[in-house]
């Protein structure tokens, strides 16, 4: 049997591995500056420069990785910080089905590395770019866009953390507002498409405040982030026409 190639398209594996790289760049450049402000703040929440480091290579998740050190920070226990990092990343399940369904007919040695190197913005782009799926050596392009975005994160994790013992404690400070604008930087474009989406925050918010004057900060975050979540698909469920 022959594979087919769709003419007049890159199919050797450099080639491919040169179109994922530099594909991939516009995604290192923003990851590199959240990823050094990710390590300042969680040196300054008490890890290492390798268990924050060993935090980017395998849980590899910004959101995630900076509400996780900031409820170190807190104080807070493993269990809710894993809990609250799993009902975060859920969409994680749903992406990786998706993008898997266009490379159905790949083997699973590639579908198992390629799933874990999904992220918001990897997904983004390699949506942009299902053509390769088609194409010969494509699963090359989408290894090398991955591969750049998750070097990026960690290595950027790993100079953040080196400076959070050199640049000035003012300074690593004021750089704690990198969570809140990396989440508002999420937050708006969906409440852009869709005005619920800013009710659903708001809502979540509010349980939080509550549920955290009654028990610890971590669980509140986790049924904050729960109850906000179930309110969404009653919210955000279509009308039957």
């Amino acid at each position: 049997m022959t594979t087919k190639v769709i003419e007049g398209t890159p199919s050797t594996k450099v080639t491919q591995i040169q179109r994922g790289i530099t594909t991939g760049i516009p995604i290192m450049l923003g990851y590199l500056p959240i990823a050094i402000a990710y390590g300042v703040l969680a040196k300054q929440a008490g890890l290492s420069i390798f268990e924050l480091t060993m935090m980017s290579v395998l849980v590899y998740a910004g959101a995630a990785q900076f509400m996780g050190a900031g409820m170190i920070a807190l104080g807070t226990g493993a269990i809710e910080i894993i809990v609250a990092t799993f009902v975060l990343n859920f969409r994680h399940f749903v992406m990786s089905l998706s993008f898997m369904n266009r490379l159905r007919g790949i083997d699973l040695k590639w579908k198992v590395p390629l799933s874990l190197g999904l992220t918001d913005e990897s997904f983004s782009v390699a949506s942009l770019h299902g053509d390769k799926a088609k194409q010969e050596n494509g699963t090359y392009f989408y290894a090398a866009l991955m591969l750049t975005a998750y070097l990026s994160w960690v290595i950027g994790s790993c100079v953040g953390g080196l400076l959070g013992d050199i640049i000035p404690e003012t300074l690593s400070q004021s750089m704690g507002v990198a969570l809140y604008a990396m989440f508002i930087g999420l937050l708006v474009p969906s409440v852009k498409k869709e005005v619920r989406m800013g009710l659903i925050a708001i809502i979540a918010m509010l349980i939080n405040y509550i549920f955290s004057q009654f028990v610890a900060q971590g669980w509140a975050i986790v049924i904050g982030t729960v109850i906000g979540g179930l309110v969404g698909i009653y919210v955000l469920k279509e009308e039957k026409v």
